[in-house]
């Protein structure tokens, strides 16, 4: 299967060298360079990806945002349910604490490889922005939904994802909740940097009141289902991690699923919202309240199901009680 598959002359396995024939391994002083040029070229590619990446959120206003104290606070607060919903999902990794270090660089590269997806909805959003409704729709699932959980994704897969301390498929659903905390901290920084700019600025202090509370309430509830998307497609690229002969599939499917939750939640919070209005004749803040916690708590629920199917059945094979091809695996659906 993929990756697993041998050559004939290796199946034999004729206890003849088969070096340079049919298999290969560091003997020569080239094969040495050729290893060693490989292992720079990846890791310069990586460099340079992460480099563009934090240009990027430099230059769309990103960093200046948090840097700003003002902002910086308001972000701060406005992340803390995120905060507590990717600590909840890092408190489910039963294979060992994931180091600090590693947890650090997931979020940092959530909040650079952020700049990527503001560039192309911004390059792109024109085109669809003419096509009235339905373009907003087209808009969500096109673009929005699949760049933003791609480049969530790429923060994984830029450097959590090589360790080898990420050593169970659970591990990608805590990087992908740390890579979707950093992206809701920076976007949540650039909104409501926007809206205290609107009005002539917010100082510290009382002056945080207002305009400040109201939009860092609002973007308090935006960054939980940041968190919940990129879980799930972190939960799928750690799957894709220990099935090398399908990563390809199987990595493409945790990005439609994510991308389709995200985009189904941006397509329809304002009408929903809206819709709960009008039956319950509740204010169309806590309308929106209501809608976002059905919404965010129902995929929540569903991702918390994941993790739990999974922690049982690793525990089981822990505790000894049943092995490989006796009992259940952990969820691979």
């Amino acid at each position: 299967m993929g990756d697993e598959r041998q050559d004939p002359l290796q199946e034999a396995d004729t206890g003849r060298d088969l070096y340079g024939i049919a298999t290969w391994e560091r003997r020569s002083r080239l094969d040495v360079v050729s290893s060693w040029l490989y292992w720079l070229i990846v890791r310069v590619g990586k460099g340079l990806v992460i480099l563009l990446a934090s240009v990027t959120a430099v230059a769309i206003g990103g960093i200046g945002a948090l840097t700003d104290p003002v902002i910086g606070v308001l972000a701060a607060i406005s992340i803390l349910p995120a905060f507590v919903l990717a600590g909840y999902v890092w408190l489910s990794d039963v294979g060992g604490g994931e180091p600090a270090s590693l947890l650090a660089a997931t979020f940092l590269l959530g909040v650079v490889t952020a700049g990527f997806a503001a560039v192309l909805n911004g390059v792109l959003q024109p085109y669809f922005g003419s096509l009235g409704v339905v373009g907003v729709v087209l808009f969500f699932y096109i673009v929005v939904g699949p760049v933003e959980e791609t480049v969530k994704l790429l923060a994984v897969r830029l450097w959590a994802y090589t360790d080898d301390r990420f050593s169970t498929v659970i591990d990608g659903a805590v990087y992908g909740a740390m890579a979707g905390l950093g992206f809701a901290t920076i976007e949540n920084a650039i909104y409501i940097s926007q809206a205290v700019g609107e009005v002539g600025g917010v100082s510290l202090g009382l002056g945080l009141i207002g305009v400040g509370g109201d939009i860092t309430a609002t973007r308090a509830l935006a960054g939980p289902g940041h968190v919940v998307y990129s879980s799930f497609a972190g939960y799928y690229l750690g799957l894709a991690k220990f099935n090398p002969g399908s990563r390809g599939p199987i990595v493409v499917k945790g990005l439609l699923i994510a991308a389709a939750i995200h985009a189904t939640y941006n397509a329809t919070v304002g009408l929903g919202s809206g819709l709960i209005q009008v039956a319950t004749g509740l204010p169309e803040l806590v309308s929106f309240v209501v809608f976002v916690l059905g919404y965010v708590g129902c995929f929540g629920y569903l991702l918390y199901r994941k993790l739990a199917r999974y922690r049982v059945a690793y525990r089981r094979v822990s505790d000894g009680r049943s092995g490989p091809g006796t009992g259940r695996g952990p969820d691979t659906g």
